[in-house]
Protein backbone atom coordinates (compact mmCIF):
# COMPACT_ATOMS: atom_id res chain seq x y z
CA UNK A 1 0.00 0.00 0.00
CA UNK A 2 1.34 3.51 -0.59
CA UNK A 3 -0.29 7.11 -1.06
CA UNK A 4 0.23 7.49 -4.41
CA UNK A 5 -3.00 7.67 -6.91
CA UNK A 6 -4.54 9.29 -9.59
CA UNK A 7 -7.16 12.31 -8.78
CA UNK A 8 -9.13 12.82 -11.20
CA UNK A 9 -6.14 12.26 -14.15
CA UNK A 10 -3.65 14.08 -11.87
CA UNK A 11 -0.81 12.14 -10.44
CA UNK A 12 -1.19 12.78 -6.49
CA UNK A 13 1.53 12.13 -3.65
CA UNK A 14 -1.28 12.33 -0.70
CA UNK A 15 -2.77 15.70 -1.21
CA UNK A 16 -0.16 17.33 -3.27
CA UNK A 17 -0.60 17.71 -7.00
CA UNK A 18 3.06 15.74 -8.37
CA UNK A 19 3.00 18.49 -11.56
CA UNK A 20 2.71 21.31 -8.93
CA UNK A 21 5.78 19.99 -7.06
CA UNK A 22 7.37 19.65 -10.48
CA UNK A 23 6.35 22.99 -11.85
CA UNK A 24 8.02 24.61 -8.85
CA UNK A 25 11.36 22.63 -8.55
CA UNK A 26 11.93 21.29 -11.57
CA UNK A 27 13.25 17.98 -12.44
CA UNK A 28 14.67 14.91 -12.08
CA UNK A 29 12.86 15.32 -8.65
CA UNK A 30 12.16 12.57 -6.02
CA UNK A 31 8.99 13.21 -3.85
CA UNK A 32 8.60 11.20 -0.64
CA UNK A 33 5.22 9.97 1.22
CA UNK A 34 5.92 10.73 4.98
CA UNK A 35 2.23 8.60 5.31
CA UNK A 36 3.56 5.74 3.44
CA UNK A 37 6.57 5.96 5.27
CA UNK A 38 4.59 5.84 8.92
CA UNK A 39 2.27 3.32 7.84
CA UNK A 40 5.21 0.78 6.26
CA UNK A 41 6.40 1.13 9.73
CA UNK A 42 3.68 0.47 12.18
CA UNK A 43 2.56 -2.34 10.19
CA UNK A 44 6.14 -3.84 10.55
CA UNK A 45 5.82 -3.15 14.05
CA UNK A 46 2.64 -5.02 14.28
CA UNK A 47 2.93 -7.95 12.83
CA UNK A 48 5.46 -8.95 15.68
CA UNK A 49 3.38 -7.32 18.58
CA UNK A 50 4.05 -9.19 21.43
CA UNK A 51 8.29 -8.68 21.53
CA UNK A 52 10.28 -6.54 22.95
CA UNK A 53 11.12 -5.01 19.16
CA UNK A 54 13.69 -2.35 17.95
CA UNK A 55 13.23 -1.42 14.50
CA UNK A 56 16.48 -0.28 13.28
CA UNK A 57 16.14 1.60 9.99
CA UNK A 58 18.93 0.78 7.50
CA UNK A 59 19.93 4.20 6.68
CA UNK A 60 21.51 2.91 3.61
CA UNK A 61 17.77 2.63 1.42
CA UNK A 62 17.20 6.67 1.74
CA UNK A 63 19.16 8.76 4.16
CA UNK A 64 17.63 12.18 3.97
CA UNK A 65 17.72 14.25 6.92
CA UNK A 66 13.87 14.54 6.62
CA UNK A 67 13.54 11.02 6.17
CA UNK A 68 15.89 10.12 9.02
CA UNK A 69 13.93 12.79 11.30
CA UNK A 70 10.74 11.06 9.94
CA UNK A 71 11.56 8.06 11.75
CA UNK A 72 13.03 8.80 14.82
CA UNK A 73 9.54 10.37 15.61
CA UNK A 74 7.71 7.25 14.82
CA UNK A 75 10.27 6.12 17.10
CA UNK A 76 12.84 3.75 15.11
CA UNK A 77 16.34 3.61 15.38
CA UNK A 78 18.87 3.21 12.95
CA UNK A 79 21.17 0.60 11.30
CA UNK A 80 24.11 2.33 10.50
CA UNK A 81 27.18 1.48 7.78
CA UNK A 82 29.09 4.64 7.79
CA UNK A 83 30.51 7.09 10.07
CA UNK A 84 28.55 9.45 7.71
CA UNK A 85 25.40 7.47 7.73
CA UNK A 86 25.78 8.17 11.83
CA UNK A 87 26.31 11.87 11.43
CA UNK A 88 23.57 12.21 9.65
CA UNK A 89 21.41 10.18 12.10
CA UNK A 90 22.47 12.74 14.83
CA UNK A 91 22.15 15.88 13.04
CA UNK A 92 18.33 14.40 12.31
CA UNK A 93 18.00 13.96 15.92
CA UNK A 94 17.90 10.44 16.10
CA UNK A 95 18.50 8.10 18.48
CA UNK A 96 22.35 6.85 18.01
CA UNK A 97 22.51 4.97 21.58
CA UNK A 98 19.83 2.90 20.64
CA UNK A 99 21.34 2.17 16.92
CA UNK A 100 23.40 -0.42 15.65
CA UNK A 101 26.95 0.21 13.57
CA UNK A 102 27.63 -2.47 11.03
CA UNK A 103 29.86 -2.61 7.66
CA UNK A 104 32.62 -5.12 6.72
CA UNK A 105 35.00 -3.25 6.74
CA UNK A 106 34.98 -0.65 9.70
CA UNK A 107 37.97 1.93 9.71
CA UNK A 108 39.41 2.97 13.12
CA UNK A 109 38.24 6.29 12.32
CA UNK A 110 34.57 4.77 12.35
CA UNK A 111 34.78 3.00 15.23
CA UNK A 112 36.43 5.77 17.47
CA UNK A 113 33.08 8.21 16.60
CA UNK A 114 30.43 5.22 16.67
CA UNK A 115 31.69 4.54 19.84
CA UNK A 116 32.00 8.23 21.09
CA UNK A 117 28.19 8.28 19.94
CA UNK A 118 27.63 5.61 22.31
CA UNK A 119 26.07 2.90 20.00
CA UNK A 120 23.82 0.41 20.91
CA UNK A 121 25.93 -2.41 19.39
CA UNK A 122 29.04 -3.41 16.43
CA UNK A 123 27.86 -6.01 14.33
CA UNK A 124 31.25 -7.66 14.08
CA UNK A 125 31.68 -9.01 10.35
CA UNK A 126 35.18 -11.23 11.40
CA UNK A 127 37.91 -11.84 13.62
CA UNK A 128 40.42 -8.87 12.67
CA UNK A 129 37.62 -6.59 13.29
CA UNK A 130 37.58 -8.13 16.65
CA UNK A 131 40.92 -7.41 17.32
CA UNK A 132 40.58 -3.54 15.94
CA UNK A 133 37.27 -2.47 17.94
CA UNK A 134 39.10 -3.68 21.31
CA UNK A 135 41.98 -1.86 20.46
CA UNK A 136 40.27 1.46 19.80
CA UNK A 137 37.80 0.89 22.69
CA UNK A 138 40.92 0.36 24.99
CA UNK A 139 42.27 3.85 23.53
CA UNK A 140 39.16 5.44 24.58
CA UNK A 141 39.03 3.50 28.10
CA UNK A 142 35.70 2.06 27.13
CA UNK A 143 33.89 -1.19 26.78
CA UNK A 144 32.32 -1.69 22.86
CA UNK A 145 29.14 -3.83 23.07
CA UNK A 146 29.33 -6.42 19.84
CA UNK A 147 27.60 -8.88 18.21
CA UNK A 148 28.85 -11.02 16.10
CA UNK A 149 27.27 -11.49 12.34
CA UNK A 150 26.57 -14.83 11.51
CA UNK A 151 26.64 -16.40 8.21
CA UNK A 152 24.03 -18.96 8.11
CA UNK A 153 24.70 -20.23 4.39
CA UNK A 154 20.92 -19.47 3.48
CA UNK A 155 19.90 -18.72 0.00
CA UNK A 156 17.91 -15.70 0.02
CA UNK A 157 16.73 -16.59 -3.81
CA UNK A 158 17.14 -13.19 -4.85
CA UNK A 159 19.08 -11.19 -7.25
CA UNK A 160 22.87 -12.07 -6.87
CA UNK A 161 24.15 -8.82 -6.00
CA UNK A 162 21.93 -8.11 -3.10
CA UNK A 163 21.91 -11.70 -1.66
CA UNK A 164 24.90 -11.42 1.91
CA UNK A 165 23.67 -15.14 3.42
CA UNK A 166 25.35 -17.48 1.12
CA UNK A 167 29.05 -18.91 2.19
CA UNK A 168 30.30 -17.14 -0.75
CA UNK A 169 29.52 -13.87 0.12
CA UNK A 170 31.58 -11.48 2.00
CA UNK A 171 29.33 -10.72 5.16
CA UNK A 172 29.92 -12.32 8.38
CA UNK A 173 31.13 -15.46 9.86
CA UNK A 174 30.22 -19.02 9.09
CA UNK A 175 27.90 -20.51 11.50
CA UNK A 176 30.66 -23.67 12.41
CA UNK A 177 33.40 -20.96 12.99
CA UNK A 178 30.86 -18.79 15.15
CA UNK A 179 31.86 -20.32 18.53
CA UNK A 180 35.12 -19.81 18.57
CA UNK A 181 34.20 -16.46 17.54
CA UNK A 182 32.39 -15.21 20.29
CA UNK A 183 34.98 -17.54 22.43
CA UNK A 184 37.85 -15.26 21.20
CA UNK A 185 35.76 -12.24 21.47
CA UNK A 186 35.02 -12.66 25.06
CA UNK A 187 38.58 -12.65 25.70
CA UNK A 188 39.09 -8.98 24.93
CA UNK A 189 39.12 -6.57 27.47
CA UNK A 190 37.01 -4.02 26.14
CA UNK A 191 34.59 -5.90 24.16
CA UNK A 192 30.96 -6.45 25.80
CA UNK A 193 29.48 -9.43 23.87
CA UNK A 194 25.73 -7.84 23.69
CA UNK A 195 24.06 -9.80 21.05
CA UNK A 196 24.34 -12.00 17.95
CA UNK A 197 23.18 -10.94 14.18
CA UNK A 198 22.40 -11.73 10.68
CA UNK A 199 20.71 -10.29 7.81
CA UNK A 200 20.66 -13.09 4.47
CA UNK A 201 20.03 -10.48 2.10
CA UNK A 202 17.27 -7.76 0.16
CA UNK A 203 14.48 -8.15 -1.85
CA UNK A 204 13.13 -11.20 -0.67
CA UNK A 205 9.78 -12.76 -2.00
CA UNK A 206 9.31 -15.84 -0.07
CA UNK A 207 9.38 -16.24 4.17
CA UNK A 208 10.73 -19.39 3.84
CA UNK A 209 14.90 -18.24 3.88
CA UNK A 210 14.04 -15.84 6.86
CA UNK A 211 12.68 -19.37 8.44
CA UNK A 212 14.94 -21.69 7.22
CA UNK A 213 18.16 -18.81 8.78
CA UNK A 214 16.49 -18.24 11.70
CA UNK A 215 16.06 -21.75 12.42
CA UNK A 216 19.36 -22.81 11.17
CA UNK A 217 20.39 -20.13 14.04
CA UNK A 218 18.18 -20.64 16.51
CA UNK A 219 20.22 -23.33 18.54
CA UNK A 220 23.44 -21.32 18.53
CA UNK A 221 21.35 -18.08 20.33
CA UNK A 222 20.31 -20.28 22.83
CA UNK A 223 24.02 -21.44 23.76
CA UNK A 224 24.50 -17.66 23.20
CA UNK A 225 22.02 -16.39 25.35
CA UNK A 226 22.90 -19.01 28.16
CA UNK A 227 26.60 -18.72 28.11
CA UNK A 228 27.26 -15.33 27.64
CA UNK A 229 24.06 -13.85 28.95
CA UNK A 230 23.41 -12.19 25.23
CA UNK A 231 20.81 -9.10 25.18
CA UNK A 232 19.32 -9.36 22.01
CA UNK A 233 19.08 -11.21 18.32
CA UNK A 234 18.94 -9.32 15.07
CA UNK A 235 17.67 -10.88 12.33
CA UNK A 236 18.41 -8.21 9.78
CA UNK A 237 15.94 -7.13 7.07
CA UNK A 238 15.52 -7.85 3.81
CA UNK A 239 11.70 -8.22 3.25
CA UNK A 240 10.72 -7.64 -0.74
CA UNK A 241 8.24 -4.74 -1.98
CA UNK A 242 5.92 -4.98 -5.23
CA UNK A 243 7.80 -3.12 -7.83
CA UNK A 244 5.16 -3.44 -10.93
CA UNK A 245 2.48 -0.64 -9.07
CA UNK A 246 -0.98 -0.98 -9.31
CA UNK A 247 -1.01 2.40 -11.27
CA UNK A 248 -0.05 0.75 -14.35
CA UNK A 249 -1.64 -0.85 -17.10
CA UNK A 250 -0.47 -4.27 -17.03
CA UNK A 251 0.67 -4.49 -13.20
CA UNK A 252 -2.08 -7.03 -12.32
CA UNK A 253 -1.49 -9.13 -14.89
CA UNK A 254 2.19 -8.79 -14.10
CA UNK A 255 1.02 -9.68 -10.56
CA UNK A 256 -2.03 -12.62 -11.13
CA UNK A 257 0.96 -13.79 -13.76
CA UNK A 258 3.21 -14.53 -10.71
CA UNK A 259 3.33 -17.93 -9.16
CA UNK A 260 2.31 -17.85 -5.06
CA UNK A 261 6.15 -18.61 -4.03
CA UNK A 262 7.46 -15.53 -6.26
CA UNK A 263 4.68 -12.58 -4.74
CA UNK A 264 6.54 -10.56 -2.43
CA UNK A 265 5.71 -11.53 0.92
CA UNK A 266 3.76 -8.95 3.50
CA UNK A 267 4.64 -8.09 7.00
CA UNK A 268 1.26 -10.28 8.35
CA UNK A 269 2.88 -13.32 6.76
CA UNK A 270 6.46 -12.39 7.64
CA UNK A 271 5.22 -12.00 11.12
CA UNK A 272 3.15 -15.18 11.79
CA UNK A 273 5.94 -17.18 10.68
CA UNK A 274 8.72 -16.16 12.11
CA UNK A 275 6.70 -14.70 15.79
CA UNK A 276 6.14 -18.28 16.96
CA UNK A 277 10.37 -19.20 16.66
CA UNK A 278 11.44 -15.69 18.03
CA UNK A 279 9.29 -14.99 21.18
CA UNK A 280 10.47 -18.16 22.97
CA UNK A 281 13.40 -16.94 23.28
CA UNK A 282 13.12 -13.88 25.98
CA UNK A 283 15.57 -11.63 24.17
CA UNK A 284 15.55 -7.69 22.40
CA UNK A 285 14.86 -8.73 18.75
CA UNK A 286 15.88 -6.18 16.61
CA UNK A 287 15.03 -5.60 12.44
CA UNK A 288 16.76 -3.79 10.33
CA UNK A 289 14.60 -2.81 7.20
CA UNK A 290 15.25 -0.21 5.07
CA UNK A 291 13.36 -1.15 1.21
CA UNK A 292 10.51 -2.36 2.73
CA UNK A 293 10.01 0.94 4.61
CA UNK A 294 11.16 3.47 1.91
CA UNK A 295 10.40 1.71 -1.15
CA UNK A 296 7.45 2.31 -3.03
CA UNK A 297 7.04 5.71 -0.38
CA UNK A 298 8.65 7.62 -3.29
CA UNK A 299 8.67 8.20 -6.83
CA UNK A 300 11.51 10.29 -9.02
CA UNK A 301 9.83 12.32 -11.12
CA UNK A 302 11.48 13.15 -14.96
CA UNK A 303 10.64 15.36 -18.09
CA UNK A 304 10.69 13.99 -21.00
CA UNK A 305 12.91 15.68 -23.94
CA UNK A 306 12.01 13.98 -27.18
CA UNK A 307 9.82 11.20 -28.10
CA UNK A 308 12.47 9.82 -31.39
CA UNK A 309 11.09 7.46 -33.76
CA UNK A 310 13.61 5.14 -35.91
CA UNK A 311 13.11 2.23 -37.63
CA UNK A 312 10.86 -0.54 -35.85
CA UNK A 313 11.98 1.15 -32.73
CA UNK A 314 10.72 4.39 -30.53
CA UNK A 315 12.80 6.07 -27.46
CA UNK A 316 11.39 8.17 -25.09
CA UNK A 317 14.33 10.04 -23.91
CA UNK A 318 14.35 11.91 -20.28
CA UNK A 319 15.72 14.05 -18.80
CA UNK A 320 16.32 11.75 -15.56
CA UNK A 321 19.31 9.41 -16.29
CA UNK A 322 21.12 6.26 -14.89
CA UNK A 323 23.06 8.99 -12.78
CA UNK A 324 19.79 10.00 -11.26
CA UNK A 325 18.60 6.49 -10.63
CA UNK A 326 20.63 3.59 -11.25
CA UNK A 327 18.93 0.30 -10.44
CA UNK A 328 17.94 -0.87 -13.52
CA UNK A 329 21.37 -0.57 -15.07
CA UNK A 330 22.75 -2.29 -12.01
CA UNK A 331 20.30 -4.52 -11.11
CA UNK A 332 18.17 -4.79 -14.19
CA UNK A 333 16.11 -3.58 -11.77
CA UNK A 334 11.78 -3.02 -12.99
CA UNK A 335 10.04 0.62 -12.09
CA UNK A 336 6.72 1.10 -13.43
CA UNK A 337 6.82 4.87 -15.12
CA UNK A 338 3.20 6.36 -15.23
CA UNK A 339 2.20 9.90 -16.80
CA UNK A 340 1.23 12.44 -14.36
CA UNK A 341 -1.40 13.32 -16.46
CA UNK A 342 -3.18 10.28 -17.66
CA UNK A 343 -5.81 10.67 -20.62
CA UNK A 344 -6.92 7.66 -21.90
CA UNK A 345 -8.30 8.88 -25.55
CA UNK A 346 -4.28 8.62 -26.33
CA UNK A 347 -2.49 5.67 -28.07
CA UNK A 348 -0.47 3.68 -26.60
CA UNK A 349 3.04 4.37 -27.00
CA UNK A 350 5.56 1.01 -27.32
CA UNK A 351 9.09 2.55 -26.44
CA UNK A 352 12.56 2.24 -24.65
CA UNK A 353 13.06 4.87 -21.86
CA UNK A 354 16.43 5.81 -21.86
CA UNK A 355 18.22 8.67 -20.30
CA UNK A 356 20.68 11.27 -21.80
CA UNK A 357 23.94 9.79 -20.84
CA UNK A 358 26.42 8.39 -23.27
CA UNK A 359 25.99 4.79 -22.43
CA UNK A 360 23.88 1.99 -23.97
CA UNK A 361 23.18 1.53 -20.75
CA UNK A 362 21.22 4.55 -19.67
CA UNK A 363 18.18 2.50 -19.94
CA UNK A 364 15.56 2.53 -17.81
CA UNK A 365 13.60 -0.31 -19.76
CA UNK A 366 12.88 -2.15 -23.24
CA UNK A 367 9.97 -2.23 -25.10
CA UNK A 368 7.48 -0.45 -22.15
CA UNK A 369 3.93 0.40 -23.30
CA UNK A 370 2.58 3.31 -21.98
CA UNK A 371 0.14 6.03 -22.51
CA UNK A 372 1.84 8.54 -25.29
CA UNK A 373 4.24 11.30 -24.13
CA UNK A 374 5.51 14.45 -25.71
CA UNK A 375 7.97 16.72 -25.37
CA UNK A 376 7.90 18.65 -21.87
CA UNK A 377 5.30 16.53 -20.19
CA UNK A 378 6.34 14.45 -17.08
CA UNK A 379 6.58 10.69 -15.81
CA UNK A 380 6.96 9.19 -12.91
CA UNK A 381 9.10 6.62 -11.80
CA UNK A 382 7.34 3.85 -9.37
CA UNK A 383 8.72 2.53 -5.86
CA UNK A 384 12.02 5.02 -6.09
CA UNK A 385 12.33 5.72 -2.46
CA UNK A 386 14.93 2.74 -1.93
CA UNK A 387 18.09 3.02 -3.28
CA UNK A 388 17.42 6.11 -5.64
CA UNK A 389 19.00 9.43 -4.27
CA UNK A 390 21.29 7.46 -1.88
CA UNK A 391 23.06 5.66 -4.93
CA UNK A 392 22.82 8.82 -7.38
CA UNK A 393 26.17 10.20 -8.69
CA UNK A 394 27.64 12.92 -11.00
CA UNK A 395 28.30 11.05 -13.99
CA UNK A 396 28.40 13.00 -16.89
CA UNK A 397 29.19 16.38 -14.31
CA UNK A 398 25.37 15.97 -14.06
CA UNK A 399 24.17 17.88 -10.58
CA UNK A 400 22.05 15.56 -7.95
CA UNK A 401 18.82 15.75 -7.96
CA UNK A 402 16.09 17.86 -5.78
CA UNK A 403 14.36 15.58 -3.02
CA UNK A 404 10.66 17.07 -1.80
CA UNK A 405 8.72 15.40 1.10
CA UNK A 406 4.94 15.71 1.34
CA UNK A 407 2.39 15.04 4.35
CA UNK A 408 -1.08 15.46 3.76
CA UNK A 409 -1.59 18.13 1.61
CA UNK A 410 1.72 20.18 1.95
CA UNK A 411 5.01 19.47 0.17
CA UNK A 412 8.54 20.81 1.34
CA UNK A 413 11.85 20.72 -0.73
CA UNK A 414 14.64 19.04 1.88
CA UNK A 415 17.33 18.93 -0.59
CA UNK A 416 18.39 21.43 -3.30
CA UNK A 417 19.05 20.31 -6.51
CA UNK A 418 23.00 20.11 -6.83
CA UNK A 419 24.75 23.67 -8.83
CA UNK A 420 27.46 23.65 -10.85
CA UNK A 421 29.61 25.83 -8.22
CA UNK A 422 28.80 23.61 -5.48
CA UNK A 423 29.63 20.10 -7.47
CA UNK A 424 33.42 21.75 -8.22
CA UNK A 425 33.72 23.40 -4.82
CA UNK A 426 36.52 20.86 -3.77
CA UNK A 427 38.31 20.77 -6.86
CA UNK A 428 41.19 22.89 -7.78
CA UNK A 429 43.72 23.79 -10.64
CA UNK A 430 47.38 22.85 -9.08
CA UNK A 431 49.21 26.21 -9.38
CA UNK A 432 52.12 24.18 -11.95
CA UNK A 433 49.61 23.72 -14.07
CA UNK A 434 48.57 27.80 -14.48
CA UNK A 435 50.22 29.61 -17.06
Amino acid sequence: MHHFSYVGNKLHCEGVDLAAVAALHGTPTYVYSTQTIADNYHRLAASLGGLDLRICYACKANSNLAVLRHFANLGAAFDLVSSGELRRVAAAGGRTQDSVFAGVGKSEAEIRVALEAGVYGFHVESEPELERINYVAGQLGLKAPIAIRINPDVDAKTHAKITTGKSENKFGIPLKFAAEAYAAAAKFPHLEIRGVQMHIGSQLTTVGPFVEAVKKVLPFVLELKKTYGIRYFSVGGGIGIVYPDALASGAQAWWDAKPEGERPLTPEVYGAALLPLLAPLGLKILLEPGRFLVGNAGVLVSRVEFLKRGHGKSFLILDAAMNDLVRPAMYEAHHEIVPLFRDSTRAALTADIVGPICESGDCFAKDRTLQEVGEGERVAFMSSGAYGYTMASRYNTRGMPAEVLVSGNRFELVNTRESFESMVAGEKIPGFLKS
